[in-house]
């Protein structure tokens, strides 16, 4: 009978396919088993590519059988939002208004790269219509469920990407970020989740949203696999490793307050003051007009995304989920005006988080979400003492830092009982290495790392 436990981790599991103590087909295999037997109870999954992703694996254990030399990531499977071309396939981004489309010629860049280095696409994974939402409730393709807990929400869109992780079905994923879309995931599951630099990574081939917002980023269950899947698809021929890449004591780190103090659970404040403690952090310093940043962050999305889908729109609204079509109508009838002062204004506020990597900080800390996963029956957070939809309201912290373009590194915390919680690490653009080197502290430190379900476990 074969072994259906959870995968090490990608790196580890490369060594282990490098050494030949597994194959890279029984790998793969083993995963794709996993996920036609196990996803049913997370809905995860939209579509597993079992013929192409044995191919691939045969190819890699012939290399070594060979004696050559194998990439970084040999043999290691992983999933996609089903947002990323994947050649010849449909990509349908969690939409049935896609599904007659040629399919796609090529991979993702970002796809092509991972292959590059041996990963082995198996799957793509549930998301939110179009990427409009935070939850991955899916009209056409279900709702992705927490593996921690499944009557709560995953969060979203990149809800299965997330959600796979979690469960120890995948070591890696990718997925994509507009306005919390990586981070808010990460928090609810308890993964470790990176929103890069706006515009580091290339987005060709992955279906668009809000344009000049949305990036591209993985998922992983350690910040050594985080770092090295990034670092790939930034097209990095040598991976550096967090541990060495310098100390995290040498940083100037700061915890947001204001606006990401508030409207917090008690485990989460709990959980802001350990990590600060361990890092020890007692500056704190605010961002000005935080709200209009949110406001701003929502406007250009909801803009960019009408005017996209508008002329589909015309022609095809009865395929379109109610709730995404409704949003993305709105959207496309927001006065051309409103989207200018919405970008004049990202403008100014890019330049104040950029003054204060400047002159304050190096690393700002802030809560990802308010705190535990919502729900699903009871879809609510509480904000301002009011109880609001948590669809609506779960971007709350992220929003605001996705108008500035900066790298988000999404910490998943260690409780010693309870649901996950995350914590968002901020730095400037093109910092990246400054977050996995805080991050890998924590994870060391035992303070941040991926739990499995007790189900999987």
């Amino acid at each position: 009978m074969r072994d259906l436990s959870p995968l090490p981790g990608a790196l580890d599991l490369a060594t282990s396919i490098r050494t030949g103590e597994r194959t890279a087909r029984d790998v793969v295999e083993a995963t794709l088993e996993t996920l036609s037997s196990k996803d049913r109870s997370i809905h995860s999954v939209t579509y597993l590519f079992s013929e192409e992703a044995c191919r691939q694996a045969d190819a890699v254990d012939a290399l070594r059988k060979q004696g050559k030399t194998l990439p970084p990531l040999a043999g290691v499977p992983f999933g996609v939002k089903d947002l990323f071309d994947i050649a010849g396939h449909v990509t349908t981004a969690g939409s049935i208004v896609l599904r007659s489309n040629p399919p796609a010629k090529q991979d993702a860049a970002v796809v092509q790269r991972l292959r590059q280095a041996g990963a082995i696409p198996v799957a793509t994974l549930n998301m939110d219509e179009f990427a409009y939402g935070f939850a991955t409730e899916n009209a056409h393709y279900g709702t992705t469920l927490n593996p921690h807990d499944t009557s709560r929400m995953a969060g979203g869109s990149s809800g299965g990407s997330a959600a796979a992780v979690a469960a120890g079905f995948l070591p890696l994923s990718l997925g994509s970020d507009t306005n919390g879309s990586i981070r808010i995931p990460a928090s609810l599951c308890g993964v470790w989740g990176l929103k890069p630099t706006f515009g580091r990574l290339p987005r060709e081939g992955a279906y668009p949203f809000a344009a000049s917002l949305d990036v591209v980023g993985p998922f992983a269950r350690n910040v050594s696999d985080l770092a090295a899947s990034f670092y790939i698809m930034d097209g990095c021929d040598r991976i550096p490793e967090p541990a060495v890449a310098g100390s995290w004591e040498t940083l100037r780190i700061a915890r947001l307050e204001g606006w990401f103090a508030d409207n917090l659970s008690k485990p989460m404040v709990r959980a802001l003051e350990s990590v600060c403690a361990a890092l020890d952090v007692t500056r704190t310093v605010s961002l000005p007009e935080v709200a209009t940043a949110r406001a701003s962050s929502f406007l250009i999305t909801a803009a960019e995304g009408g005017n996209l889908h508008l002329p589909r729109l015309k022609e095809q609204a009865d395929s379109y989920d109610p709730a995404t079509r409704d949003r993305l109508l709105a959207g496309a009838m927001l006065p051309a005006d409103t989207y200018l002062k919405a970008q004049r204004f990202r403008r100014w506020f890019r330049e104040q988080i950029h003054a204060v990597f400047r002159d304050e900080a190096d690393v700002l800390i802030a809560p990802a979400v308010m705190g535990e996963a919502p729900r699903l029956d009871e879809p609510t957070v509480t904000v301002g003492g009011k109880v609001v939809s948590a669809r609506a309201n779960l971007g709350l912290f992220t929003q605001p830092l996705s108008l500035p373009g900066v790298p988000v590194l999404t910490v998943p915390v260690l409780v010693s009982e309870g649901l996950p919680l995350g914590l968002q690490l901020v730095a400037a653009p093109g910092c990246e290495e400054k977050l996995f080197r805080v991050a890998w502290h924590l994870e060391r430190a035992g303070l941040a790392g991926c739990r499995l379900p007790k189900s999987a476990a």
